[in-house]
């Protein structure tokens, strides 16, 4: 990057180019095209000055936990052209119209319920929205997610994704997951390889969606994901740097 740039783009700049480096580099390491996996920046608590300096750094995809405090950044930030927002975190009933209001993309959703809401939002709109089914893998009762640790739970899941499915205004495009944290990526992998079973058992099943997409992978362990198929990986600190104390 040009040495006119301000410190905080650079940093932002160098560490996004380091990280593409390596889900480049895990990529080949597992056959795959390094050009079909999309690095999500997720951007959750930090000031719009950072993102600002995010975007100068080229970055287009930004993910956020929060409805209410994404709503206030995209306002902050205005217009920018080729940007796509991504929703990553649960998403309450009552907060759906956030979504279907700013959002490209929804990475959690989580019940039918949600799903109804956000398909008569979508309709009044006018827009389909592209969706990810958050499935909790490692049954951790912390974790939001349908239930989808143990095979005999997917029937399940594929009763529901059949139903939203059908909802016009709703287009599912794959499933989304969050491993337990650990220290090593490595320990993760049990838990992105059942993701990818699952989209294949759920590709059989209900052939009528589209079920390309995998997010997974975080700062600690996206590399690892990769490896395991993720299509969309969504990594904040490493790219953005810690956020703030009172975050």
């Amino acid at each position: 990057m040009d040495a006119g740039y301000p410190p905080l783009v650079a940093e932002i700049f160098e560490r996004h180019q380091s990280v593409r480096a390596q889900i480049e580099a895990a990529a080949r390491r597992s056959g795959r095209d390094p050009g079909l996996i999309r690095l999500v920046v997720v951007s959750k608590k930090q000031p719009v000055e950072v993102i600002r300096a995010a975007l100068s750094a080229g970055i287009r995809d930004l993910g956020e936990n929060y409805a209410e405090e994404a709503e206030q950044k995209i306002q902050a930030l205005g217009v920018v052209p080729g940007l796509r927002w991504h929703m990553i975190g649960h998403v309450q009933s009552r907060k759906a119209d956030l979504v279907v209001r700013h959002f490209d993309w929804m990475h959690s959703l989580d019940s039918l319920k949600l799903a109804m809401r956000l398909e008569r939002l979508a309709a009044e709109a006018g827009r389909r929205l592209p969706v990810l089914l958050e499935c909790n893998v490692s049954g951790e009762v912390s974790k939001f997610g349908y239930a989808a640790s143990t095979p005999q739970q997917w029937e399940a899941l594929a009763v529901e994704a059949r139903s939203i499915q059908a909802l016009p205004h709703l287009e599912i495009h794959g499933l989304m997951t969050m491993p337990p944290f650990f220290e090593d990526g490595e320990q993760a992998r049990p838990y992105f390889r059942l993701l990818r079973e699952l989209s294949a058992f759920m590709a059989e099943k209900v052939p009528q969606a589209r079920w390309q997409e995998l997010s997974m992978g975080t700062s600690t362990d996206f590399s690892v994901a990769v490896e395991e198929g993720a299509t969309l990986v969504r990594v904040g600190t490493a790219i953005l740097g810690s956020r703030p104390p009172n975050a």
